[in-house]
């Protein structure tokens, strides 16, 4: 079982031919309202990958969370665990031009008022996995994974948006998602990223996970060794979701059992896919389509110990 502890959003998506620039005013005719946050997003992966899957997290009393907790429902999660908070739910505000490439801003709401001690209901332990991410406050977010550490779960945190960590926090993470920024935010380095996995995984006796972009993802593991993914071939579209899927997909693939370079390969996968549609929640493919499409990409290759 899985459960997400995390944020939820009401995603505002604007269509663009192109980014604003700083100070620039940039029109467009579409405005799409799709559900969101990377809580919410990575829930809705790992429910439409085939795990089981709960969402614990806070909406606001401006109705606003409804829509989200029914595309959450819809996809399979498990939403009891949802709490409703005085003042707005969390609001995103999503710009993607023509090439995929976007912009986003967030206004966290009630994902503020998300706290560890709503997971006493959920009742962690051994074959659990608990999947974490940094848009709630970051307190919450180092009890929920200690108190599932505790309980002998699987703790997997993905660092966006990136901040340092002290070690004592890390300490208590078994699988650890980063992109490259990310990566070198923790780090305090901007070295390759072969590197930087090797020395956090190293240095905290984690499973370090970078995701690269266009260039895949590579793994490593607390003994060093390491294996690397490509990406899918794909025409992007919207690139928002895409490392939410990575994330879920990768979290319910090793929850069911997979070996990690089965798993990254699998998510890989879904990433892509991902891509070639507008909108994050909304674009996350399901179990078959991912599977589906696994041959189309190459498997991960091992890089050995170093």
């Amino acid at each position: 079982m899985i459960t997400v502890f995390g944020s939820l959003n009401v995603d505002l998506l604007f269509n663009l031919d192109r980014l604003p620039a700083p100070g620039e005013t940039v029109l467009t005719r579409e405005i799409v309202q799709l559900p969101g946050g990377k809580g919410a997003n990575q829930a809705t992966a790992a429910a439409k990958a085939g795990a089981p899957t709960r969402f614990v997290g806070c909406v606001g009393e401006d109705g606003l969370g409804a829509p989200v907790l029914a595309s959450l429902t819809a996809a399979g999660c498990d939403v009891s665990g949802v709490r409703e908070v005085p003042g707005a739910t969390g609001t995103a505000v999503v710009m993607v031009e023509r090439s995929g490439e976007n912009q986003i801003v967030v206004g966290s709401g009630a994902n503020m008022a998300v706290v560890a001690s709503m997971l006493e209901s959920v009742a962690l332990g051994p074959g659990d996995t608990l999947v974490c991410q940094m848009e709630i406050p970051p307190e919450a977010t180092a009890a929920a994974l200690a108190a599932a550490r505790r309980a002998g779960a699987r703790t997997i945190l993905n660092l966006a948006p990136a901040r340092p960590l002290p070690p004592e926090v890390l300490a208590d993470v078994d699988l650890l998602i980063v992109n490259e920024g990310e990566a070198a935010v923790l780090a305090g380095s901007a070295a390759p990223p072969l590197e930087t996995a090797r020395g956090l995984a190293a240095a905290h006796e984690l499973t370090c996970v970078v995701t690269l972009g266009g260039d895949g993802a590579l793994a490593v593991t607390p003994d060093g060794r390491g294996c690397r993914v490509g990406t899918l071939a794909v025409q992007a579209v919207d690139t928002v979701g895409a490392g939410d899927a990575f994330v879920g997909v990768l979290a319910a693939s090793l929850d069911v059992g997979m070996g990690l370079p089965n798993a990254l390969h699998r998510a890989s996968v879904a990433a892509g896919l991902t891509c070639t549609r507008p909108g994050a929640a909304a674009a996350l493919p399901d179990a078959a389509e991912i599977d589906g499409r696994l041959s189309a990409l190459a498997r991960p290759v091992d890089l050995g110990d170093g």
